[in-house]
C-alpha cells in the first residue's frame, strides 16, 4: 500500500493493516482513502465496489482458466490413446517392434491352443478299421536245376498255396463315430471288398467287430456298426460354408500302422472335381470335393477333416501321387444325407438316370464342333460295358439317344458351376423331372421319373 499524507493535527496517521499476498494483490489504486477529522478513515464506496468487482472478474477468469487446462489435458490423453490402438492399423503400418512380436505370439499361441483342444476332443471319436481276409497259406518248394535232384545243389525254390487258410491283415483305413451306439463314417473304397472282415480299433486300443451296413453309390462313403454304447462322436458342420485359406485338421491311421496320426493345413480349393481308381481298381469320379495341403497319407482315407471349431467339414478320401501336399475330402454335407438315409431307411438313397457323359465347356465344345457350349454330352465309353445309355434305364424309357445333350434339368442350366451329377442330388428316387435336350437341330422336352441307384 502506498503511504498516506500526514494530518496537521497529527505528525502520523495510524497504519493500514494490509492483506495478505493473493492473486489479487497487484491490484492498487492510490487514493483509494481520503483522511478524516480525528485520525479516521473514510473509505471510497464507489472504488471499493469497482475493486471488487474486479476481483471477483479475475477470479472467474482464473477458474476458467484452469477448467479450460484441465479438460485439454483429458482430450489430450483420450486422443492419445485412441491413436495408439487404432491409427498403426488405419495407415497401415506398426508402431513398436516388441509389442508387435508379442501380438504376433499370441496368436500364433492361440491357433496352438486351438488345435491342440480340438485333437483331444474328437481323438475318442476317431477309429482305425483293419482289412482282414482269410488267404491260403503258401508252401515251399525246392527244385534242382540238375537232373539228379541233389537237394544241395537245387538253390531254386517257389511257393504254391495250399488247401489251408490263414487270416491275414491286407489293408488299412479310418473312420469316425457318428452315433453314440457305434455308427461310423468312413470311405467305401476301405470297406468295399465283400470277402473281408474289417475290425474297428478305438483310440483306448479296444476292439470290435465291424458290420458294413451300407456303401453310397454315388460317392466314396460308407457307414460301418459295431455293437457299443456311450461312444464319443463327432459332429458335421455345414461344408457349404467352408471358405479357401480356412485353417483344417486331418486325423487318422497313417500308412495303416501309425494310428490317430494328426496333420494340420488350410483349404487350398473348393469344389474340386477329380478321378479315383478304388482299393479293387475301380474308377470314380467325385464331384464339388475340398482339397486341402493337410497331409493325407495312405491309411487315413474316412478320417475326419475338421475345422477349429472341432467340427467335421469332410471326409479325407484321396491324395494325388504325382504332387505334393494336395489331398481330398467329401464335403460333409453329401456324410450328412448318408447318414440320415441310413438311419432312416437302412441304405442310401440316390437317384439314377442311367447315362454316361461328359460335361461340356467352351473349349470341348470348339473342339468338337457342338452347338452348345454347355450342357452334358451322352457318349459311351471304350468298352461294351459302357454305353452312353443304361438299357432298361430311366434315361432309355424316356427315348434319350447317344450323342444328345441334356441341356438343362427343371429349367437350371447344366455348366461346369452346376453339374448333373450336382443337380441330381437335390432329388429323391421316384422324383419327377423335366430335361431340356438337344438332340441334333431340336430341343425338346422330356419328361422322365428318376429311378434308385445301387
Amino acid at each position: 500500500m502506498p503511504k498516506q499524507k500526514e494530518s496537521k493535527s497529527s505528525k502520523k496517521s495510524p497504519k493500514v493493516e494490509t492483506s495478505p499476498p493473493s492473486m489479487d494483490a497487484d491490484i492498487v489504486e492510490e487514493d483509494l482513502t481520503n483522511p478524516v477529522e480525528g485520525g479516521r478513515e473514510k473509505f471510497n464506496d464507489s472504488l471499493v465496489s469497482e475493486l471488487k468487482t474486479e476481483q471477483e472478474r479475475r477470479r472467474v477468469k482464473s477458474s476458467v482458466l484452469v477448467l479450460t487446462v484441465m479438460v485439454s489435458m483429458v482430450i489430450g490423453l483420450a486422443s492419445g490413446l485412441v491413436g495408439a490402438v487404432y491409427l498403426p492399423d488405419f495407415l497401415g503400418i506398426s508402431i513398436g517392434g516388441d509389442s508387435f512380436a508379442l501380438e504376433q505370439k499370441t496368436i500364433i499361441l492361440n491357433e496352438e491352443s486351438a488345435v491342440i483342444e480340438v485333437v483331444e476332443k474328437a481323438n475318442p471319436a476317431v477309429v482305425s478299421i483293419i482289412i482282414n481276409k482269410d488267404l491260403p497259406i503258401m508252401e515251399e518248394f525246392f527244385s534242382s536245376p540238375f537232373d539228379d535232384g541233389d537237394f544241395f545243389f537245387s538253390p531254386f525254390n517257389f511257393e504254391v498255396p495250399s488247401d489251408k487258410f490263414q487270416q491275414k491283415q491286407v489293408g488299412a483305413g479310418t473312420g469316425f463315430i457318428v452315433s453314440g451306439d457305434g455308427m461310423i463314417v468312413t470311405s467305401r473304397h476301405v470297406v468295399d471288398d465283400e470277402d473281408a472282415e474289417y475290425t474297428v480299433i478305438l483310440n483306448d486300443g479296444t476292439r470290435y467287430s465291424a458290420e458294413v451296413l451300407a456303401k453310397d453309390p454315388l460317392n466314396d462313403l460308407a457307414i460301418v456298426k459295431i455293437e457299443a454304447k456311450d461312444l464319443k462322436t463327432l459332429s458335421f458342420a455345414d461344408s457349404d460354408s467352408v471358405k479357401l485359406g480356412q485353417q483344417v485338421i486331418a486325423i487318422g491311421n497313417t500308412l495303416g500302422e501309425l494310428s490317430n496320426t494328426v496333420t494340420t493345413g488350410v483349404v487350398s480349393g473348393i469344389s474340386r472335381t477329380i478321378s479315383t481308381v478304388g482299393g479293387l481298381g475301380s474308377v470314380q469320379q467325385l464331384d464339388q470335393v475340398i482339397q486341402t495341403d493337410a497331409a493325407i497319407n495312405p491309411g487315413n482315407s474316412g478320417g475326419p477333416l475338421l475345422n477349429l471349431a472341432g467340427l467335421v467339414i469332410g471326409v479325407n478320401t484321396a491324395i494325388d501321387q504325382s504332387g505334393q501336399l494336395i489331398g481330398f475330402a467329401i464335403p460333409s454335407n453329401e456324410a450328412t444325407k448318408v447318414v440320415s438315409d441310413v438311419k432312416e431307411h437302412g441304405r442310401v438313397l440316390r437317384p439314377f438316370l442311367g447315362i454316361r457323359y461328359i460335361l461340356i465347356n467352351n473349349d470341348f465344345a470348339s473342339a468338337n464342333e457342338l452347338k452348345s457350349d454347355y450342357g452334358a454330352l451322352l457318349v459311351a465309353g471304350d468298352t461294351e460295358d459302357e454305353p452312353a445309355v443304361t438299357l432298361g434305364s430311366p434315361a432309355e424309357k424316356a427315348g434319350l439317344l447317344e450323342g444328345d445333350i441334356i441341356l438343362e434339368i427343371n429349367g437350371k442350366k447344366i455348366n461346369e458351376d452346376s453339374s448333373l451329377l450336382k443337380s441330381l442330388r437335390m432329388y429323391k428316387p421316384g422324383d419327377e423331372v423335366v430335361l431340356r435336350v438337344l438332340s441334333g437341330d431340336e430341343e425338346r422336352d422330356v419328361l422322365l421319373t428318376l429311378g434308385e441307384r445301387e
